[in-house]
């Protein structure tokens, strides 16, 4: 693969956070239809050149992107029904009884269809292109189908709770249970196939606008995948296939418990006797859908808090080490200089900035955490450094206006002194000091571009209800705020 280079977080760009769900359109949630393109459009018009996702894998029933089927998988339900039509491998007309109803259907039933019209209908071209896709991919697509498969098989269950000889893989049973779920399994890499096209498409529309799609990269991986079923090896697991250790992080500004995450730690001496071969196949596949990369919980690569599986919550547990350097040495000779983003918020230690700024990483500062600790907290603007990423607020974090109204009188006096006592808003003043900034690279979520209150956040972090829900409306993004975010792209020189 060539080498992507890391010019392209040189450069003094802005940016946007918004996750393909919160795009606006006719189902229940964003997808990857016309409403991307037009979101595209509006970036390019504003001179906004990148565009910040959540990872786009495969959820679990609670929709964290955070917890997905497969480190490589897509999630199908981002896939636009609209497009199956188009090809010609799909009929509305034919969906069955549970699909039918204004703005009602079952994707998983459409897209089931619409492999059955493109078998029947399909191009040679088209069908030559599943062929090879499902070839490219079968490194991480053939045991991802199966996997899938037989999940649906057992009621969703997780792959610990199969009968044996499906959760230890005996080879006899997964040969037979390939040949009886060959259709089921088809349909997956079919659906897999679909997720690309579109996804891919909408990239190259995007760098055809000058606009870059930056990524996210869960560093842990869910228990209940592909990943975990497939690779034991790859993590510490008991004889059994149990976790005796889970990960987390300790108490912090976002939880006084700290966060059980409950994924499942990862064995670095197999990884490091394979030349950490998972975690570059796992980057190749994120370098394909993105210009830009964000490890989640960076300081995860120097050590890692592992909490006893036993424990409720996440206050008990201890670092431990981790060989962050020899894992991006590794990625780096494969794939080479990568514009990776390390997300270093939490308990950073000497030690996870020192891996950092040893392969030159950009780090993230969070303007919401920035008016507490005295005039050397590391958010604070005139503490920056050219290299790194400047953001209002994060999918964690409340909207901006949110996080203004909850802060007493003597702390907005403090952050209006330190503004120099704009005619702004408060929350509108942060947005303007994060793009006038020296950060390279400035991000604001969209709920701030739209003046949005607590309300509207994406995510609160401890908890489980109402979270990755928030979608935006056309409506809410008025011409004058259009132009008002254009005029200060071009004022701060980030077009």
């Amino acid at each position: 693969m060539k080498a992507i280079e890391n010019d392209i977080l040189n450069k003094r760009r802005a940016g946007i956070l918004l996750h393909i769900t919160s795009l606006p359109g006719a189902g229940r949630q964003g997808d990857l239809g016309q409403d991307a393109y037009y979101f595209v459009d509006f970036l390019h018009k504003a001179g906004i050149t990148v565009w910040q996702t959540l990872p786009l894998g495969m959820t679990h029933a609670d929709g964290s992107p955070y917890q997905c089927l497969s480190a490589h998988a897509g999630n199908p339900d981002l896939i636009n029904i609209d497009w199956l039509v188009r090809q010609g491998w799909l009929d509305l007309s034919e969906r069955c009884e549970e699909c039918q109803g204004t703005h009602k259907f079952n994707k998983n039933c459409l897209v089931t269809k619409a492999f059955n019209g493109f078998m029947e209908r399909g191009t040679p071209q088209d069908k030559d292109g599943f062929t090879a896709f499902c070839q490219d991919k079968a490194f991480w697509l053939d045991d991802f189908a199966l996997f899938l498969a037989l999940r649906t098989e057992f009621n969703q269950q997780c792959w610990n709770q199969w009968p044996d000889y499906f959760k230890e893989r005996d080879s006899k049973a997964l040969k037979e249970v390939r040949i009886r779920l060959g259709h089921t399994i088809d349909c997956i890499k079919f659906e897999q196939y679909v997720f690309f096209r579109q996804w891919m498409a909408l990239k190259s529309y995007a760098n055809a606008k000058g606009v870059l799609l930056f990524g996210d990269i869960p560093i842990f991986v869910s228990y209940d995948s592909a990943d975990v079923w497939a690779n034991r090896d790859v993590f510490k697991l008991d004889d059994n296939g149990e976790m005796s250790v889970v990960a987390g992080v300790p108490p912090d500004y976002f939880s006084e418990n700290g966060q059980r995450w409950g994924n499942p730690h990862y064995n670095w001496t197999f990884l490091k006797k394979t030349g950490f071969n998972w975690w570059v196949e796992r980057m190749q596949t994120q370098l394909e859908q993105f210009d830009i990369l964000r490890i989640d919980h960076f300081r995860g690569l120097e050590a890692a808090w592992e909490i006893p599986a036993s424990e409720p919550t996440a206050k008990q547990g201890e670092w431990v080490k981790a060989p962050g350097k020899a894992l991006l040495n590794a990625i780096k000779a494969e794939l080479g200089a990568i514009p990776l983003v390390a997300e270093d918020l939490g308990i950073i230690t000497d030690e996870v900035t020192a891996l950092r700024d040893e392969f030159q990483l950009p780090g993230m500062k969070i303007l919401q955490f920035a008016f507490g600790g005295g005039s050397d907290n590391p958010y604070l603007p005139n503490n920056y450094e050219k290299n790194c990423v400047v953001y209002t607020g994060t999918h964690d974090n409340d909207t901006t206006l949110g996080w203004a109204e909850q802060l007493n009188v003597d702390e907005r006096k403090y952050v209006y002194e330190y503004l120099g006592n704009p005619l702004a808003t408060l929350h509108c003043a942060l947005i303007q000091a994060a793009l006038a900034s020296v950060a390279n690279l400035a991000i604001i979520p969209m709920q701030d571009i739209l003046e949005l209150g607590s309300e509207h956040r994406m995510n609160t972090p401890g908890t489980i209800v109402g979270n990755w829900q928030w979608r935006f409306a056309w409506e809410q993004l008025s011409p004058e705020r259009a132009s008002r975010l254009a005029h200060l792209v071009e004022l701060f020189n980030r077009n």
